[in-house]
């Protein structure tokens, strides 16, 4: 019987659920291939073939893919694995069992599986966020029971599960913000979260809150929930949480705020309202004990107020218990100040606010705005107020004599000017006020500064940072308890005493100053890095200093002498300078094993600028050479060695002769540049005589008349009577001797201790020997015994032993033999 070949037969196979994983088909073809068998024929084989060579060019393709998206995970030895924005199609496998926090945020994560997070028993934080889930299998999270941080956020899940949670008894943070459901489900989600501190849900989907949704838990210290559009809150859905510190509540229309607030009323701590639109927010008389609520901060972020809504808010503040702060960020009030009667009965309640925060707050209508003498009553038990970046250009003087309590006033990043600021700190104003905060700002003169304030008399810290300083003046007037002072930023290039003396912060950094002369008795701790400062400043002007910071200037180096120069300096701060790593330098850096505790950002910031070859190194781990360190020994060293050498040198050439080797290389550079051998016609002598002074006697009486008396007679050149007038005498040695058929050297005992004989000698051993010619004629008129011969002399031992010479015969019988053949070998 043949099987048919329909999509039928191919149940298991072809109809695997959609978000099944790649490994999980091929259980499910495993399974139909086992148990199918049968149905199988000649007709399907060729299909299921395909579809098998199919999967498994899936799977090699997948094995591929895990093994590249595991290597772009880097994992520490801690077990800190980040794997942020990698492009990541699903979660790795193959981490370290050890793994503890797992950062998977910002990639392309579709689907978690039961298997991806296997095996991961000491997983602590795992984040998820920024990525594309849709999908989580039941017990995907079912081995993480010590994961303490799971950040699911702005994902693609529709549909929460309870069964994700329930083994997550060690959670304490959990985000599920910017998921696309509109319910928390049929079911309590975190009942069995019994340590979940931080709790963050909704998203601009999420339109109902139930009584249920927040069931089973105890104590969160933070829930956020974002209900912008929120459209059913059923009654008493957060006062199932028995105790909320802080709830930051995303709502753009108010209508369940005042039911929400009641429920949580009595554990609330904080409460922050976020993107709410509060134009026309109604808050009714509420039954509750108000000395029962624990509630200390209101936070309003990017919130809308009215003229009339502000009286309403007013009503919602007062339940808050003492010493309430308040904090406006980012919102705008539509209105004139036009609050009315009213608001000064709701304000009696409010004298319990003690600190007051407003950041970028925008008045449309500005400047038709009333006079803020309704706010007064509320103002006087103000301690601390903050307005930033609100354009503040006044604080009206009136309004500065109600603020009593004020201890500390910010007004950063406004438009207040000096002569504004005369009229905001009038006579009695701010009595109390301790610290003015005035950075960035348009101030240009501290000179005016300083008068404009001397009516704060128990002002002590001063911030005035940020701002554009005209050259500062010789002197100046300030308060008298004035302790601390910002001058950082304000482009200064020089200090004068218009500082006050009685600082003992001084904060002076990101200028242009390249030095520090100023006296200054009681300061404590000065901050002047990222200047021009090419030393430490002078320990004398600074008695009392305890900590410095200058970095980012200048400085090459500095010294155990100069540290101890300050005898009560416990912290320096001098990294990020151009230090020349000396050898003195590193000595001092490297050994002082105390110097650690003073330099509070030792070593990291510590690094090399000169000698090139270390630049960028850290100075606690820089060695240079020896030859580096010792310069000056090694320079006395060589200089040393040199004068010994020369010495020896000289010692030598004394010994052996080493003078008269470089006076015959001369003669033979000399010699060697004039032609091996004169042209014929230049030859103007039969011979040149070369002779001791001692033997002229023999020389002159008996060997010129001989031959120059010979019929023919020989023409021979004699020193004495040949060489030319005022000529060197080498020159005239070797013209004479290449002008000249022969040379006749008359051998003597004189004529080896004779310098010129030497010179003579010497030439022929360079120009006539090497010629190997038969110019040189050796008469020796005495015996000489062969050591009496120096050894530089080696060619004429060579030719006393291997070539016959004329030896003068004592015996005048002889004699006559002997001339005859003196005047053969000259003709020859």
């Amino acid at each position: 019987m043949m099987l048919s070949s329909s999509r039928e037969d191919f149940p298991l196979l072809l109809q695997v659920p959609v978000s099944t994983s790649i490994p999980e088909t091929l259980s499910h073809f495993q399974r139909f291939r086992l148990s199918e068998p049968s149905r199988l024929n000649h007709r399907t084989m060729p299909r299921v073939l395909w579809t098998v060579w199919v999967l498994g060019a899936a799977v090699s393709l997948f094995e591929e893919a895990a093994l590249g998206q595991v290597s772009s995970v880097n994992c520490d030895s801690t077990g800190i694995c980040d794997g942020h924005s990698k492009s990541l199609n699903f979660i790795p496998s193959g981490l370290p069992a050890t793994v503890k926090s797992l950062d998977l945020s910002n990639n392309k994560i579709t689907y978690v599986s039961s298997s991806d997070l296997r095996g991961y028993v000491d997983l602590q934080a795992l984040k998820l966020g920024s990525n594309r889930i849709n999908a989580i299998q039941e017990d995907s999270f079912f081995s993480l029971g010590s994961l303490e941080h799971l950040d699911l956020s702005d994902n693609r899940l529709h549909n929460l599960s309870s069964s994700w949670f329930r083994p997550l008894s060690s959670l304490k943070f959990l985000n599920l913000l910017g998921n696309p459901y509109s319910t928390l489900g049929k079911r309590s989600l975190f009942s069995h979260l019994t340590n979940l501190r931080i709790l963050k849900v909704g998203n601009n989907c999420f339109t109902k809150i139930q009584e249920k949704d927040f069931a089973g838990l105890t104590f969160l210290q933070e829930l956020e929930i974002d209900a912008s559009n929120l459209e059913r809150y059923e009654p008493k859905s957060l006062k199932s949480i028995q105790n909320v510190s802080c709830l930051i509540l995303h709502i753009r229309k108010p209508v369940f705020l005042q039911e929400i607030f009641v429920d949580i009323l009595s554990s609330l701590e904080c409460l922050e309202l976020t993107d709410t639109h509060l134009n026309k927010f109604h808050f009714s008389e509420v039954s509750i004990n108000k000395t029962n609520t624990l509630i200390k901060k209101f936070t309003f972020r990017n919130v809308e107020i009215t003229d009339n809504s502000f009286n309403e808010l007013v009503k919602l503040l007062s339940y808050a218990s003492e010493e309430l702060d308040i904090e406006f960020e980012d919102c705008t009030l539509d209105g004139i100040g036009d609050f009315g009667i009213s608001v000064r009965d709701a304000l009696k309640d409010l004298r319990k606010v003690e600190t007051l925060t407003i950041r970028r707050l925008y008045i449309p209508y500005f400047y038709s705005f009333y006079d803020l003498s309704d706010l007064y009553s509320f103002v006087g038990s103000v301690k601390r107020i903050v307005i930033e970046s609100s354009k503040v250009f006044l604080v009206p003087c009136s309004l500065s004599q109600h603020l009593k309590s004020l201890e500390y006033l910010d007004l950063s990043d406004n438009l207040m000017f000096e002569n504004l600021l005369t009229n905001s700190a009038c006579e009695h104003a701010w009595p109390l006020l301790q610290t003015l905060i005035l950075k960035q700002n348009h101030l240009t003169s501290l000179k005016k500064i300083g008068e404009a304030l001397l009516t704060l008399k128990n002002l002590t810290n001063l911030d005035i940072s940020k701002n554009n300083f005209h050259p500062i003046p010789k002197t100046c007037q300030w308060p008298g308890k004035m302790k601390y002072l910002n001058l950082s930023n304000t482009r200064i290039h020089s200090l004068t005493r218009c500082i006050p003396q009685t600082l003992e912060i001084l904060d002076i950094s990101n200028n242009n100053l390249d030095s520090f002369s100023l006296i200054m008795p009681h300061l404590k701790e000065l901050n002047i890095s990222k200047n021009k400062l090419k030393t430490l400043p002078d320990a004398s002007f600074l008695p009392m200093l305890l900590a410095i910071r200058i970095s980012g200037n200048i400085i090459n180096t500095f010294s155990q002498e100069q540290l101890d120069s300050f005898k009560k300096l416990k912290t320096l701060e001098a990294g990020g300078n151009n230090f020349i790593c000396s050898c003195e330098f590193l000595h001092f850096m490297q050994e002082q094993q105390a110097l650690a505790q003073i330099l509070i950002d030792w070593p990291g910031n510590y690094l090399c600028d000169s000698p090139s070859h270390v630049r960028g190194h850290r100075v606690q781990d820089t060695h240079l050479s020896i030859s580096e360190c010792h310069r000056a020994a090694l320079v006395s060293a060589l200089c040393c060695a040199l004068f010994l050498f020369i010495l020896l040198t000289g010692v030598l050439c004394h010994r052996f002769h080493g003078l008269w080797y470089m006076k015959m290389m001369w003669a033979w550079l000399q010699a060697k540049r004039k032609p091996k051998k004169a042209p014929h016609r230049d030859i103007c002598y039969d011979a040149f005589v070369s002779y001791s002074e001692r033997d002229s006697h023999w020389v002159e009486n008996l060997m010129v008349q001989e031959l120059e008396h010979f019929n023919p007679p020989f023409k021979l050149c004699l020193h004495k009577r040949d060489f030319v007038p005022g000529k060197w005498i080498i020159d005239n040695i070797i013209d004479s001797i290449e002008k000249s058929h022969k040379t006749v050297f008359v051998l003597s005992e004189n004529f080896v201790k004779s310098e010129w004989c030497k010179y003579e000698l010497d030439f022929s051993h360079f120009r006539l020997f090497d010629e190997n010619n038969d110019a040189a004629i050796l008469i020796l008129l005495e015996p000489i015994e062969k050591k009496a011969i120096p050894q530089r002399f080696c060619k004429l031992r060579k030719i006393m032993n291997t070539k016959t010479y004329l030896e003068w015969p004592t015996d005048e019988a002889q004699q006559e033999g002997f001339w005859l053949n003196l005047r053969t070998a000259i003709k020859s």
